[in-house]
């Protein structure tokens, strides 16, 4: 009995190994997987970052649009921003939610570098973003017109990879 106990630690050791090497070879390393795709998009009622009036879920519905989770704070953020922009002046629908941030420096940073977003929310306490499992900024949610999430990319949205993700987005009703 006593040898037995011996190699309890080799046995855990061999397992998570194993664990780790199943999960090494995954083909695409910036997917995380999201519980939320294919459910409603999360409940709320909360303030217009830049109107101050109330926003809720219904304001999603109708087209497909993109949820895009960001932050004055974020360096990456800084980066997408210009391709959001671009995105936004394609027709393409984009709201906003300033994810564990200040309003003030939200407002200043659109007024500095435009606005892509029809409306932003601002999730300054960060409920609505861990109610999305939201990883950090940013972060970009594709909904459809019923306010189903259809797809998440953690990370910065770019050419690159709007290549991959345009299809799926622009088969969403």
């Amino acid at each position: 009995m006593n040898r037995f106990i011996l190699f309890v630690p080799l046995v855990g050791f061999t397992i998570l190994a194993g664990l780790f090497f199943l999960t090494i070879d995954r083909k695409d390393k910036e997917v995380l997987p999201s519980p939320l795709v294919g459910q409603p998009f999360p409940e709320f009622e909360m303030i217009s970052l830049e109107t101050g009036e109330v926003v809720s879920r219904k304001d999603l519905l109708g087209k497909r649009a993109l949820v895009n989770v960001w932050a004055t704070w974020c360096p990456t953020c800084k980066a997408e921003h210009s391709f959001l922009n671009l995105l936004a002046s394609e027709g393409v629908r984009i709201f906003g939610i300033n994810y564990k941030d200040e309003d003030n420096k939200a407002r200043q940073w659109l007024a500095s570098y435009g606005n892509p977003y029809r409306w932003n929310l601002s999730d300054s306490d960060g409920k609505l973003g861990l109610e999305l499992g939201v990883y950090g900024a940013p972060e970009t949610f594709l909904i459809d017109g019923s306010g189903v999430i259809r797809g998440r990319h953690v990370g910065d949205l770019n050419a690159r990879v709007w290549a991959t993700l345009k299809p799926e987005f622009e088969s969403l009703p």
